[in-house]
């Protein structure tokens, strides 16, 4: 008897390297699609299936699902436009849930969205992810069971390395808001958590996190980041104001040369959102316990960013 097919979007980003390895060390066949033939340094001795194509593709989302037992879309996009946010993290998720329940109608479908999708208020991005799960869930009801992971940290993680590489370099790391807290998980634990979801929580909403669901003080995130590289920075308190200066001045700048803008006001009103916890009645029970504390997750990650030369 052949191993069961999960069906897998997103799996060349940070996350969908670590839950393809996932799925197959739990004993999966993975199918993925992705535009070109794709590689990974956290597959070795994995060969998924692959079918060319990309969420704009009906076709490609047909063989992509066809015979799957379980569909995990991970593809989004986190920055862009609101248009460009809402063609791939709304329409794209509504093309796939479509996909599914024609091709597969008795798969269980993982959609994996964000936690900033419990505040869609806040930015374009959060406003998508909520939307991206609407979509879905009107499609395929009780058979999508939707995974709001907090930051993601880990190997192969390109955004939170500037955290990294500031800890490395500056005498003086940034702090925001004393009360503020913000929920972490290491990649690893949050793919092994997307995997376990594949079992149960059919229609529900689970939250990721590691062992503290209620997060972390600035203070705390800055000071282990440094620990990890052996040092011991200074810090300053950064107020909101100074932020959304720097978000008016960039988005200006840029406009008049037609750049790229890397701090929105959407992006600065998720900075200082003040709860970014994970409640008690977010989380499953049935959740694999996590591997990682944030110290010896923030070691293996800056361990392997230097043996990668990112740092």
């Amino acid at each position: 008897m052949s191993p069961p097919l999960a069906a897998v979007t997103g799996a060349t980003g940070f996350l969908g390297q670590h839950l393809v390895r996932a799925l197959g060390a739990a004993g999966w066949r993975v199918r993925l699609l992705a535009r070109r033939d794709p590689t990974s340094p956290f597959w070795e001795g994995q060969e998924p299936q692959v079918v060319p194509g990309d969420l704009s593709d009906p076709a490609a989302l047909a063989r992509l699902c066809d015979g799957a037992e379980r569909i995990f879309h991970t593809a989004g996009l986190i920055g862009g436009s609101p248009a460009q946010m809402r063609l791939v993290n709304v329409e794209g998720a509504r093309r796939l849930a479509q996909a599914a329940q024609r091709a597969a109608p008795d798969a269980q479908t993982v959609l994996v969205s964000s936690l900033a999708a419990r505040e869609p208020q806040l930015s374009p991005y959060a406003a998508s992810k909520r939307a991206g799960e609407d979509a879905m869930r009107e499609v395929l009801g009780e058979r999508l069971t939707v995974a709001r992971p907090p930051v993601i940290y880990g190997p192969g993680d390109r955004e939170t390395l500037r955290v990294f590489q500031a800890a490395a370099t500056s005498p003086v790391l940034p702090l925001l808001h004393r009360d503020a807290r913000v929920a972490l998980v290491h990649v690893e634990d949050a793919a092994r958590q997307i995997v376990a979801l594949a079992s149960g929580a059919r229609g529900r909403i689970i939250t990721l996190c590691d062992a503290r669901p209620e997060g972390y003080a600035w203070r705390e995130l800055m000071q282990t980041a440094a620990s990890a590289l052996n040092r011991s920075p200074g810090f300053v308190r950064i107020p909101a104001a100074a932020l959304y200066a720097l978000a008016s001045a960039q988005g200006i700048g840029n406009g008049w040369r037609h750049g790229k803008v890397t701090i929105t006001f959407g992006k600065v009103r998720e900075l200082t959102h003040l709860d970014w916890g994970v409640r008690p009645d977010e989380r499953t029970p049935r959740a694999p316990e996590p591997i990682y504390d944030l110290l010896a997750g923030f070691k293996q990650t800056v361990c392997w960013y230097r043996k990668r030369g990112w740092l």
